[in-house]
């Protein structure tokens, strides 16, 4: 059984589905909380007993092998007599702990508090780790000498930790984010000069310089009352900074924010033309798009605005550049929003129709690849022919980017069935070879990307790594934030994939991997995933569905809505659903959802939604399902591939 043990708090365990398991007394649980601290060290038991105790009775050590004993049952319940105990271990003269280092959680934070990740990847791994904490460290030991240095050495981690985090989120250029947990963090801990030193620091960067110099001198005052010491260095440094608005304490980028003013009025000025600026803006929704979060969702709004002013002056030519120059790679298949991308369709085909013939093959090419982009998750005729010519007219000219962006638009058409994965890793492998040797960074991680997907589709975790690896590399090199979704998202389904980690490590990646979701901008990615998730690794562990409502899984409701009735015992509902349910969308999912579907029909024994699922996820034979996503897995298609349903 799955076992996590608390520390941060109260002294608690929870076994793998997240239930308590109860610890009996207080001994057996000083016990446990003395084993934790020792961090896998054998503590002998007179050792403690004498922590236990302040004056051990004559039957302390056999009172301790009692209270270890009811701790292994509790921790235990499923081992076979006479086994050896594999959590609370006998060593020589006393007892050591043999957990994971994900399976207490005061272990898994001080991991995650001394990361050297890069701020926008530091920054959910400490909320992470911060949420761990309950209350005080062995708050039912507070007062127990063995329990004191351990807890003070945690919670200089956690005081730490908590600065680290308010740098990262200054690091991020988000300080005002960062101001309410710092006013009460350096409130409550007013000795620490870093604590009010990044507090001055956030308000003078979100342009509160009266409340900063407040703050710095609220701070000598306390470290005058309370210890006697005058402000040191950095606080000193910090006011005389702020006094002369000294440049070196602006935010990251701010210089380059007066810079992009500057240059944007010069704009203004030297570009009154309307064709012009239209051309501009759609070179600002490039690098707009790839920063994430807001800057994503901006240029969607902006191109589709830019595309119908273009329209309405009329000029076939313009409104081709303005399509045709938005070449952001695209990975995910599902669009964030398909009322706009149909309109882009749209008027592609529109300009295509009205250009002049002696219109140069690249501008043709570009708006067909717009069309095949546009078009995913379809499986349109007309936008598989329209990849497939920009290739051709890509492949005839000398422009390395316009082949880039042509591949995307045939990657994006390379889910007409089931079982392509491997068609898509080569032409991943192009895009990344082709990138390599010309410079193109973005398409270079959409080759990667592609690939790390492809990989996961055939269980190939350690190629899979190495794509991850580079992922990471370039994100961090080139600035390319929405990179470590994928990432941390691939690394959620490795940890799935590995049968020797615990369930309820499982379980929490996944979590933390949504949460990275939550300021990307890409609804077409969020939307439904992280139920989708939970729900395959507990149908992986053969664990029924969890408490999560079917319309949270969003678009996915139909496909998993039959396993939904079952799980709540209705039978006839859950059959009806099954043969309602339609052929799943042609996209990274759709081998997931055919298996979700044969499951249901299995238990449904109904034979003829299963070979209809089968024949669907035949050519996948050799993947896992779900896998070539590089999110969630179903388990090997070919375990669906060769059952049958019970009869009786």
């Amino acid at each position: 059984m799955d076992v996590f043990l608390g520390v941060l708090g109260p002294v608690q365990a929870w076994d793998g589905a997240g239930a308590e398991i109860s610890l009996r007394g207080r001994r057996h649980r000083e016990v446990l909380a003395r084993l934790v601290a020792a961090r896998g060290r054998v503590v002998p038991v007179d050792l403690l007993a004498a922590d236990l105790w302040e004056d051990p009775p004559p039957g302390a050590v056999g009172a301790i092998r009692t209270f270890v004993g009811a701790l292994r049952r509790a921790l235990e319940p499923g081992r076979p007599p006479r086994t050896p105990p594999r959590l609370i271990v006998t060593v020589g003269p006393g007892y050591a702990l043999r957990a994971g280092a994900d399976a207490v959680d005061a272990w898994r934070f001080e991991r995650a508090a001394e990361s050297g990740e890069a701020p926008e990847r530091l920054l959910p791994v400490l909320d992470s780790a911060l949420s761990l904490w309950r209350g005080p460290a062995y708050a039912e030991f507070a007062e127990a000498p063995w329990a004191q240095p351990e807890r003070a050495r945690l919670t200089e981690l956690r005081l730490h930790a908590v600065e680290r985090r308010a740098q990262a989120l200054l690091d991020l250029g988000r300080a005002a984010e960062a101001v309410p947990d710092l006013d009460a963090h350096a409130h409550a801990h007013p000795w620490r000069e870093e604590a009010w030193r990044l507090l001055a620091l956030a308000l003078y960067r979100a342009g509160r310089q009266a409340d900063a110099l407040a703050v710095l001198r609220e701070a000598r005052t306390a470290l005058a009352e309370r210890l006697g010491l005058d402000p040191g260095s950095g606080l000193r440094e910090l006011e005389a900074g702020i006094l002369r608005q000294d440049d070196r304490l602006a935010a990251p980028g701010d210089a380059a924010t007066r810079l992009w003013a500057s240059a944007t009025a010069a704009h203004e000025r030297a570009a009154p033309d309307a064709r012009l600026r239209l051309e501009a803006t759609v070179g600002l929704m490039r690098g707009l798009a790839v920063t994430g979060g807001g800057g994503l969702v901006a240029a969607r709004e902006h191109r589709a605005a830019a595309i119908e002013a273009s329209e309405e002056l009329g000029d076939p030519d313009l409104t081709a550049r303005v399509i045709g120059a938005y070449d952001v790679p695209a990975n995910w298949t599902r669009s964030d929003d398909p009322a706009q991308a149909a309109r882009v369709v749209a008027a592609a085909e529109r300009t295509l129709a009205g250009l002049p013939s002696d219109t140069p093959l690249g501008t043709r090419a570009r708006l067909l690849a717009s069309i095949a982009l546009e078009s995913r998750g379809a499986a349109s005729p007309r936008a598989h022919a329209a990849a497939a010519e920009a290739e051709r007219i890509a492949r005839g000219l000398d422009d390395p980017a316009l082949l880039a962006f042509a591949l995307n638009g045939v990657y994006m058409q390379t889910f007409t069935r089931t079982g392509l994965a491997g068609e898509r890793d080569r032409v991943g492998a192009e895009i990344v070879e082709l990138s390599e040797r010309h410079g193109l960074r973005t398409y270079e991680i959409l080759g990667h990307l592609i690939r790390l997907q492809s990989a996961c589709a055939f269980a190939d975790f350690t190629r899979a790594d190495r794509h991850a690896a580079r992922l990471d590399h370039l994100a961090r090199r080139h600035d390319r934030p929405l990179t470590s979704v994928f990432t941390t998202w691939y690394r959620a389904l490795r940890l799935a994939e590995n049968t020797q980690a615990a369930y309820a490590d499982k379980e929490a990646a996944y979590r933390a991997a949504a949460a990275s979701l939550d300021s990307a901008g890409m609804p077409g990615l969020s939307d439904g995933l992280l139920p989708l998730a939970l729900l395959c690794l507990r149908l992986r562990h053969d664990r029924p569905p969890g408490p999560e409502a079917a319309d949270a899984y969003g678009p996915y409701e139909p496909w998993v809505r039959p396993l939904l009735l079952l799980a709540a015992e209705h039978r006839a509902e859950a059959a009806e659903a099954l043969g309602a349910a339609p052929d799943p969308p042609h996209d990274l999912l759709a081998e997931a959802m055919w298996a979700l579907l044969a499951r249901a029909a299995l238990e449904l024994r109904d034979e003829a939604s299963l070979r209809r699922a089968q024949a669907a996820l035949l050519p996948a034979a050799g993947e896992l399902a779900g896998a070539a996503s590089g999110l969630v897995s179903l388990g090997p298609v070919a375990e669906l591939l060769a059952v049958r349903p019970r009869t009786g």
